[in-house]
This record gives structure tokens, sequence and C-alpha cells, in this order.
């Protein structure tokens, strides 16, 4: 039998930036939240992982497009479900609803890890995801590896701090979105633009004390960020896509 789970919130203050236009981290965290509670609702959630299997979820990419700005007060709906327990990368995907509207789309892409190795583990180890996906609700998009454009330039230097950590002891995923639109400059978009579509992979955990340099790539509607420490050993890259804000 598939399963879809469904989490509704308003958008708050702490959601949205100056422009009344909802942060790529905010909604990347909802839709994290959402994953987090369609996993327990399914009976594979983090503590259930961790005591019977030692294993837990890590989030290899993520992407999220949508046809216009969320904002302030919206209420948000978020739809999602998983592709099955096959291989050793499992899909979940998000249909993104503002006010009743669907308003966008979301994909992200999670592999199973040995909480002390750090090794990755087939998902047929989890009995429990079996029967639990989308069925014909799932969607056909794969997430591949951006392609790194060759002209590059650092944007800053970024440490790595405390408030950027989560559970895990390591940078939490919807930080690197921050990290890219402060990159890109974000606060100073055109009225006319907005951010209309994010993928990022996360290549390799970062910790408080560590310092990622930031650089960026590209001109307009298109742009390229990633991060590397001082090794040059790359730890996150993202795409990002303006789009043209429609008339509401």
């Amino acid at each position: 039998m598939s399963m879809l789970f469904e989490y509704e919130i308003r958008l708050n203050g702490l959601d949205v930036d100056g422009r009344n236009q909802c942060k790529a981290s905010a909604l990347l965290n909802h839709l994290q939240n959402a994953a987090t509670l369609a996993a327990e609702d399914g009976g594979f959630s983090r503590e259930t992982l961790i005591q019977q299997y030692g294993a837990f979820w890590m989030l290899a990419r993520s992407w999220y497009c949508l046809s216009r700005p969320l904002r302030y007060e919206d209420r948000l709906t978020i739809r999602t479900w998983h592709r099955g327990g096959k291989g050793a990368i499992m899909y979940r995907d998000y249909d993104i609803l503002a006010n009743g509207q669907l308003v966008g789309e979301s994909v992200s892409a999670w592999v199973l890890a040995d909480v002390n190795s750090r090794r990755l583990m087939r998902l047929s180890a989890i009995p429990e995801l079996t029967g639990t996906g989308g069925g014909e609700l799932c969607k056909t998009m794969t997430l591949a590896k951006l392609r790194q454009p060759g002209d590059l330039h650092e944007a800053e230097r970024r440490p790595m701090r405390y408030s950027d950590s989560d559970l895990n002891g390591h940078v939490n995923n919807t930080r690197y979105a921050d990290f890219a639109c402060d990159a890109v400059g974000m606060e100073s978009l055109p009225e006319d633009r907005y951010l209309a579509e994010m993928q990022i992979g996360y290549l390799a955990e970062c910790r408080p004390g560590e310092v990622l340099t930031i650089q960026t790539s590209g001109l307009g509607d298109s742009r390229f960020v990633r991060g590397v420490d001082d090794m040059g050993k790359p730890r996150f890259e993202t795409a990002l896509y303006f789009g043209e804000t429609p008339v509401e």
C-alpha cells in the first residue's frame, strides 16, 4: 500500500527575508521536517534505525522548483512519499502547495549509513520500508551530480560555527542554502526576480571550527556556488536559478 504524508504550517516572520519571500533554507527545513515526520509515521524513524540497525539517514542531494515565491503567512502544505527501499539511494518526492494551490515540487536523495563507520548500507536491510512507497504518485526525476563550471572565483572564507550545527554534530544541510544565497548577494536581487529553483549536493560533512572557501560562478539567472575546505576538497555544491516574479 502506498503511503502519502501531509504536513502543514503557516509561514512566519522567521521563514521570510526582507523582501517577504521565503528563504531557501526555511523551505528546505520544512521539507526536511515533513520527511522526518513521514519516516516516523512509516516506522523507519531515526530512533528506530539507530536502535535496531545502528544506521541513520544522510541527505545526499536535494532539489526544489517553485512557480512563484512563497510569502509570509502563506499556508504551506507539503505532500510527501518515497519511492521504495531498493538499492542504495532512497528518493523522496514532494508536492508543495500554498493556500491550497500547487506551486512547486521537490525531490531529495537519501542514503543509509552506519552510525559508527559512516559506510553506506543497502536499503533492503530495513524491512520497515517494504510496501510504504508512493506507488503511482512517484516522480521520475533523479538528481545527477552538478556540473562544475570552469570560472569559479572566491567569494568569501566562511567559518563553520556552533549555530550552524544540528543533532548529528555537523553543519545542518539547510545552512548550505544560506551560504549559497549569501554568496550570490540575494539581498540585491531585483524586485522582478525570485529564486525559482535550487539543487544542492552534500559532498562531505562539515563541523564547527572548520573554514570553507566559498566559490561562485555565473551571471544573471543562473549561478553556481561551491564550498571547499583548506585541502581543496569540495564539501557542497549548489545551482541556483532565478525566474521572473509573476504578477499576483
